[in-house]
């Protein structure tokens, strides 16, 4: 019953530290996922009879719990993007999707192959699951709430709105798109023979090109139904006006689930969903409720999963990393993507300083935690031992996601500040 009792407060704290520390947080080079991590840190190393959680033996509830938050934190990103989706007011979006994201998958597989001694599925494995940036833990360079213009035709030209855009529509997107890149692995791993074409005809034809399209029909067809649904009345009642904005929830958790069923890509639809969403009745009061439930929901499950990742590393999830894997770990965050960012945004009317920031910011995290557990316990990977020990992965990862967090956190606020 201590372990119960203890995770009880453990719970309340995290929900607490949700609601104060942004209050005492706000514009200091110091973020609130730092906090949490070396909150569950500190808490899961004191003697309170409570073990570390292992993401390796729990591994299901470790999927299920970061599915829930990339969910909802994609939602929360699409609802807050005002811009009308073309393809010029969109391009850095395009570039950094385009270009930035596959060059990344391929420099660091490449380096995992090269430096690690990875096999190819493995190595492709860690190029997918580092690819995309974390909606959940880039809330000070990400845009704000829906504005409160009625033009829907807010298009680029201020310098740090441009950098929140495509931190925030690239976070947004990429978590859908790094799926067919981690299938791809997963399908490396499962087939008899990388020489033979049926498995990546199969890959193209369905991780690829039927799993997108049906992500974005899906998530398009969800959003203007719930949209209908959603502006046709306004809150009449004392209960209606308590759960204001939770349809947000529900068009995340519907448009994910029926997506899934038919095959597609869940992330992709719950994007455009919000998409859809944000753009019906662009004028509407209403919008605000539908993001700040998104964001409420959003950061207490983020504050949940982080000191969780915190009690992780008081269980030594870094132990097994070894120095070469530390220091690919570093050249992604510090090498990879700054130079696959500027790369992709060669060209663009954006400044020097503004696509150093776009490009340095990618901040990994949650979304990485959950294309891992998901690969690991597909058949191909679980079943291959000879591939990989699956603590080395997390090692590696969790790397990553803790240099990331550490310097986004570090560096966001003032950088963006110099922006202004």
């Amino acid at each position: 019953m201590v372990s119960y009792e203890v995770g009880l407060i453990v719970a309340g704290v995290a929900i607490l530290a949700a609601v104060v520390l942004p209050r005492f947080l706000s514009g200091k080079p110091l973020s609130i996922p730092i906090i949490y991590v070396a909150a569950g840190f500190v808490l899961f190393s004191l003697p309170l009879g409570v073990q570390p959680p292992n993401p390796i033996a729990e591994s299901e509830v470790t999927e299920r719990l970061t599915e829930l938050v990339v969910i909802i934190s994609i939602m929360g990103a699409g609802l807050k993007i005002d811009r009308p989706l073309d393809l010029w007011s969109w391009g850095m979006t395009w570039r950094l999707l385009g270009v930035a994201m596959p060059l990344t998958i391929a420099l660091t597989a490449l380096l995992g192959y090269w430096v690690l001694g990875a096999l190819p599925a493995v190595a492709v494995l860690l190029g997918a699951v580092v690819a995309p940036t974390d909606p959940v833990l880039a809330s000070e360079v990400q845009t704000t709430a829906p504005t409160e213009s009625t033009d829907e035709t807010v298009a680029p030209g201020d310098q740090e709105d441009d950098v929140r855009f495509a931190l925030t529509s690239e976070a947004g997107l990429n978590d859908g798109l790094a799926f067919p890149f981690t299938n791809l692995a997963i399908a490396m791993a499962g087939a008899a023979t990388l020489a033979s074409t049926g498995w990546v005809t199969d890959w193209l034809l369905v991780d690829v090109v039927y799993k997108v399209a049906i992500g974005l029909f899906a998530g398009y067809g969800a959003g203007w139904l719930m949209a209908s649904f959603v502006f046709r009345g306004a809150a009449t009642s004392e209960y209606d006006k308590i759960l204001n904005g939770a349809e947000a929830l529900a068009t995340t958790l519907i448009t994910y689930g029926v997506t899934e069923l038919v095959h597609g890509y869940g992330f992709i639809a719950v994007f455009v969903a919000a998409r859809e969403l944000r753009h019906y009745e662009w004028d509407h009061d209403y919008h605000f409720a539908l993001h700040d439930f998104a964001v409420m929901t959003e950061r207490l499950l983020m504050a949940a999963v982080l000191v969780l990742f915190g009690g992780v590393l008081a269980g030594g999830l870094l132990r097994p990393l070894s120095p070469m894997g530390a220091a690919v770990a570093l050249a992604l965050v510090f090498v990879v993507r700054p130079l696959s960012g500027v790369v992709s945004l060669v060209g663009s009317p954006l400044g020097w300083a503004e696509r150093l920031v776009i490009s340095l910011f990618g901040i990994r995290g949650i979304g990485s935690f959950f294309y891992l557990s998901h690969a690991l316990s597909e058949a191909s990977f679980r079943e291959a031992q000879l591939l990989a020990r699956g603590d080395e992965l997390w090692a590696f990862v969790g790397f990553v996601v803790l240099v990331s967090i550490v310097l986004h956190g570090v560096l966001a606020t003032p950088v963006m500040r110099v922006l202004k």
